[in-house]
């Protein structure tokens, strides 16, 4: 394994308000209607955690696996849905929760999956944005935080299942082995 070093980004501090900030515009937007959240597995469900505790209304929570990455930094660009929806999400609302919009490729999948099953809506909220990286735009609706081109780990986000337990967002970068 490659030695790595993680440069924080995006303190733990910077996080909380920013999710105090995007759980009091989807509570006023969702106000009186029927919410389901998506969880984008595995990458999201810190974010999702601590969103969900911040809103002020009634909400279903659901857990969509995909992987896109495998063992590595890039994106393979076939979306392969490990674990899939047990919540009925026809005739309702739904917000996918996403950690990270690299391409937007995973999420044009995800999101074109969700239409087919007849929702009232669909609408993406996601912690982060690197628009350097998309050969597709996806309209994100709540955004936490836009970011440069680096590959970014903890809260939940990984590098080969390692560093999602960092309470900040960091950027690694490679070392050479001596």
């Amino acid at each position: 394994m490659q030695n790595v070093k993680v440069y924080p980004l995006i303190n733990k501090e910077e996080i909380e308000k920013k999710i105090s900030e995007l759980a009091e515009k989807i509570s006023t937007d969702y106000k009186n209607k029927d919410l389901v959240l998506v969880c984008i597995l595995k990458g999201a469900w810190i974010f999702m955690a601590d969103l969900v505790r911040k809103l002020t209304i009634p909400v279903k929570c659901d857990f969509l696996g995909v992987s896109s990455y495998g063992s590595g930094t890039e994106s393979s660009g076939v979306v392969r849905i490990l674990s899939d929806l047990t919540i009925q999400v026809e005739g309702k609302h739904v917000l996918i929760v996403e950690d990270i919009i690299d391409t937007g490729l995973t999420l044009k999948y995800i999101k074109d999956l969700m239409l087919q099953r007849k929702p009232k809506s669909v609408k993406i909220c996601a912690l982060l944005d690197k628009p350097a990286r998309h050969k597709i735009e996806v309209k994100i609706d709540y955004l936490g935080f836009t970011i440069p081109n680096k590959f970014v780990v903890g809260y939940g986000i990984d590098y080969d299942e390692r560093f999602r337990n960092l309470p900040y967002i960091g950027y690694i970068e490679f070392e050479e082995k001596k």
